[in-house]
This record gives C-alpha cells, sequence and structure tokens, in this order.
C-alpha cells in the first residue's frame, strides 16, 4: 500500500515509537541517496577518463564534447518521459528499471569500438539514468514526513556533489589496474547490484507517476520566467558540471599536468561544494533568489574567465575556487524556479527547466570548449565560457521574484 508523506507524518507523532520511525525513514533514504550518486558517478565519470578515451579511440576535444552531448541528451529525454514511464510502471519498477538498464548501457561501452558505437553506448548511459531523479525525488516524499523533506532533500541532494568528488578517484584507482573500459564496466556491475538490492530490500514508490498535462506545459509556456530560468540553469548547470566535462581534458592535454594529479586535484577541489551548498542555501534565505543569483553568475563567471587564462601551476587556484561559488547556483536557482508558477504547474516547471538546461549546460558548452581546443584555443574557450557567465548576471536582473520571506 502507497504511504503518503502526510501518512507518513502521522505515524511519526508518536512521543514512543518517535526514534524507530526516523530509523525506519533514514534507511531507505540512505537508499535512494546511494542509487543516486552511483547514477551521478556513473554519468560524470567519463570526464576523468576523457584523456585515455582520446587517445584509444583517436578522438578530437571537440569529439569528445559531442559525447558529452549525447549522454546529456539521453538525459533530457529520459527526465521529459519519465512520467509516461512510472505511470504504467509505478516509481518503484522505474528506479529498478533505470538502476539496472543504466548497469546494462555500462557494460555495453566496453564492447564499443570506435566513436560513433562509443557515442550511442553513452546516449544509452544517460538515458537509462534519467528515469532515476523523478521517481526517485516521489518515492522519498512519500516516505519521510513532510516537515522532514528539506532535510531529507539536502541528504539526498549530497550525492552529486559526493560524485564530482568520487568520479576522479575512482577513476584514477582503478586506472592503475584496468583500461578506462574496465572502469565503465565495474561501475556496470555496481548499478545493476544496487538497482536489484533494490527491488528486494527496497521501501516505498508503490504508486504511478504522472504524465504532465498539455495544459500545464501551455500555461507554462507562455511565461517569461520560465524561459529566463531555463537559460539561467542552462548557464548554471555549465558552470558546475560542463567546466567538469572538460577540465581533466584541458589539464593534462594542453597544460601537461600528469593525468592521476590532474584527476587528484579536480576530486579535491569539489570537496568544498558540499559545505558551500548549504551556504548558498542560507544566503539564499537572506537575501533572495535573485540577488543571490547575481552575486552567484557574476563571481562564477569571473572565476571561469581566469580559469582559461592562467597557466600551470598558477592555475591550481583557480581550479579550486571556481567550483565553490559554480555550485551555489542550485539552491537559489530552484528556490527562484518555484516562484515561476504555482504548486500546480511547478513539478511541470522542473521539468522543462532542469532538462533544457542540462541540454545546455551539460552538452552544447563542453561542445564549444571542446572545439575551440581543436583550434588552438583551449583556454579561451573557459573563458568564453565565464563570459556567458557574466551575461547571466544580467539574465538574472529581470528575473521577477520575491524574497521568501516576502511570501505569504
Amino acid at each position: 500500500m502507497m504511504t503518503t508523506g502526510v501518512e507518513s507524518e502521522k505515524q511519526g507523532n508518536g512521543s514512543s515509537g518517535g526514534k524507530e520511525n526516523r530509523l525506519l525513514h533514514l534507511s531507505p533514504l540512505l537508499f535512494l541517496t546511494s542509487i543516486f550518486l552511483v547514477n551521478f558517478t556513473a554519468r560524470v565519470v567519463f570526464a576523468p577518463l576523457m584523456p585515455t578515451i582520446e587517445k584509444d579511440i583517436s578522438i578530437t576535444h571537440g569529439q569528445a564534447g559531442v559525447l558529452f552531448f549525447l549522454i546529456t541528451a539521453g538525459y533530457l529525454l529520459a527526465i521529459l518521459g519519465s512520467g509516461a514511464v512510472s505511470s504504467r510502471l509505478t516509481h518503484r519498477k522505474t528506479i529498478v528499471l533505470s538502476a539496472t538498464s543504466l548497469g546494462v548501457a555500462l557494460l555495453l561501452v566496453p564492447m564499443c569500438q570506435g566513436l560513433w558505437l562509443t557515442a550511442i553506448a553513452l546516449f544509452l548511459v544517460g538515458l537509462a539514468g534519467g528515469l532515476y531523479l523523478p521517481s526517485g525525488i516521489a518515492t522519498l516524499t512519500s516516505l519521510v514526513p513532510s516537515r522532514h523533506w528539506g532535510k531529507a532533500l539536502a541528504i539526498h541532494e549530497l550525492a552529486p556533489n559526493l560524485g564530482f568528488v568520487l568520479a576522479p578517484l575512482v577513476s584514477e584507482l582503478f586506472l592503475q589496474f584496468f583500461s578506462w573500459r574496465g572502469v565503465s564496466a565495474l561501475l556496470g556491475i555496481i548499478s545493476v547490484a544496487i538497482g536489484l538490492g533494490f527491488a528486494r530490500f527496497g521501501r516505498g514508490g508503490e504508486f504511478p507517476g504522472e504524465v504532465p498535462s498539455l495544459g500545464s506545459f501551455k500555461t507554462l509556456l507562455g511565461r517569461p520566467g520560465l524561459w529566463i530560468m531555463t537559460i539561467l540553469f542552462g548557464l548554471g548547470i555549465a558552470g558546475s558540471f560542463g567546466i567538469f566535462s572538460m577540465l581533466p581534458l584541458y589539464l593534462v592535454s594542453e597544460l601537461g599536468m600528469e593525468r592521476s594529479w590532474a584527476n587528484t586535484l579536480i576530486a579535491l577541489s569539489r570537496i568544498s561544494g558540499i559545505g558551500m551548498a548549504f551556504l548558498a542555501g542560507w544566503a539564499t534565505d537572506r537575501l533572495g533568489p535573485q540577488r543571490t543569483l547575481v552575486y552567484v553568475f557574476f563571481l562564477t563567471g569571473l572565476t571561469t574567465v581566469v580559469l582559461g587564462l592562467l597557466p600551470y601551476p598558477s592555475i591550481v587556484v583557480a581550479v579550486f575556487v571556481q567550483p565553490m561559488v559554480a555550485v551555489c547556483f542550485f539552491p537559489a536557482g530552484f528556490a527562484a524556479l518555484a516562484f515561476v508558477g504555482d504548486a500546480r504547474i511547478r513539478s511541470v516547471a522542473v521539468s522543462v527547466a532542469v532538462p533544457f538546461g542540462f541540454l545546455i549546460g551539460g552538452g552544447a558548452v563542453p561542445i564549444g570548449i571542446g572545439l575551440m581546443g581543436d583550434a588552438g584555443a583551449f583556454g579561451l574557450g573557459f573563458s568564453a565560457a565565464g563570459g556567458l557567465f557574466l551575461m547571466g548576471t544580467l539574465f538574472s536582473l529581470y528575473l521577477k521574484v520575491s524574497s521568501p520571506t516576502q511570501q505569504p
């Protein structure tokens, strides 16, 4: 039987069983967070592996950018279609399908030779991975009392920040024993195992999803705020995910760093994102989402421009500072997105702005940087991306949102 958030809250109100209920909520929350961690790590691990992949299948920097674009395109299509899938399978079965099919796709990648077969397999990686998030969030909020949703979602959202740290470390560790193909296969086995584990031991999600109505989309498409937020999400994702995708390749092929040192450096630089995300949440509550976005885009743009100009070893400072400010976009971005529409169409706003933002930030921007790298201006590609982020400051000024403290 489906357990809603309200029902869970009632169950947790008894004083005698409060502690036991908190433990019952924590266990499935950590299970879902683990699935999300494997899901995210599997999609970003190809960034630290890309210097090795480039040599192995003989591709250019621009073609490497195309591979990241295809992962993101698959992810976009899956999120857009996730409601249709979960409405037929239930959220629980969709989570199992996502984890196991992601594992199969990761096992297919090592079998591919050449650019286009590898590209197809990576598109399937994105497609399988994109099914998880809507069903994961729906399942989480059905298990945890509504008064604890903020804390539960904060724990769940640790997965991307931990994934940014783990991906370079995992790839570098296992490259000591396997080729990059072996790293992909190992993550595939883990993903299949955790998906089957959730099917056997996981809880929640025994209810179908909903397909967004055409009317909701029509209502949203007429709102300028949605289009501004889609652009801002594209730039915000590019500042974090897009830069991460191409940075290992830049440090190794352009600046001559040892691959192991570059991956270790990038992993260490992402640790700060865990704490900075909470700090950004506090700033959003204090300053309001619009002002926070203005500051975040200005600092992200400035540090990214500098990232593309500095030589080694001076660039090490920028490698640490840039992700510290870039990750601050997401609390303010989601808060601003909440004001685009009322509660009835808020989830539809997320399902439009976030995936299309990923297509821009995780797909188009890496391709652009890669093409500039092929033209002998790799560093300039990063600085140009920084210029786009500075433009995000101007777009943020056009947002018409209120401070959370001004809301009824």
